[in-house]
């Protein structure tokens, strides 16, 4: 009995300390030198299946490509309306900050409440396919247990919806 007691008390001093650790900022990462669209792609999914991307088939010889495949935003009308329903969007979403905004890209980052942990959310238009391609990368851990695919979906439909 003794034993299940210790083993509670270090499973709590431990919780605590990784709580503190988030509320220290310490969970967060570091955000990525190369976000961006280079010729016409955002950057690659991660090498662990902790990211989702809708331009993960142009990368097929990837490790994670099937895993982080989903689709893009679709729109119909003006891109640059688009665009800024998603900014919208982005600024009322709960534990999202954007970051950089310009016509054709945006990123933003999202925190989790409790831990702090920040991921990576990019998104770029192609006018001409009427699709706003999306990035969406966990900074730290080798899983997300599909935080980041949630994410996109929830924004997606509140996109749809609107």
């Amino acid at each position: 009995m003794r034993i299940v007691w210790i083993l509670v008390a270090v499973i709590l001093v431990l919780a605590a300390a990784l709580f503190l650790l988030g509320q220290l900022g310490f969970l967060r990462g570091r955000a990525p030198s190369d976000l961006g669209v280079r010729d016409g792609r955002l950057k690659p999914p991660a090498l662990t299946p902790n990211s989702v991307s809708s331009q993960a088939d142009l990368y097929p010889s990837h490790p994670q490509q099937a895993f982080a495949s989903i689709q893009p935003l679709k729109f119909s009308g003006d891109a640059n309306q688009a665009m800024a329903r998603l900014v919208a969007l982005l600024h009322n979403t709960k534990g999202m900050v954007v970051i950089a905004q310009e016509p054709e890209y945006v990123y933003a980052q999202s925190t989790t409440a409790l831990l702090k942990f920040t991921d990576d959310v990019e998104f770029a238009v192609d006018r001409e396919a009427h699709v706003i391609h999306v990035r969406s990368a966990s900074r730290i851990g080798r899983k997300d247990f599909n935080v980041n695919r949630a994410r996109v979906e929830t924004i997606r439909a509140q996109f749809e919806k609107n």
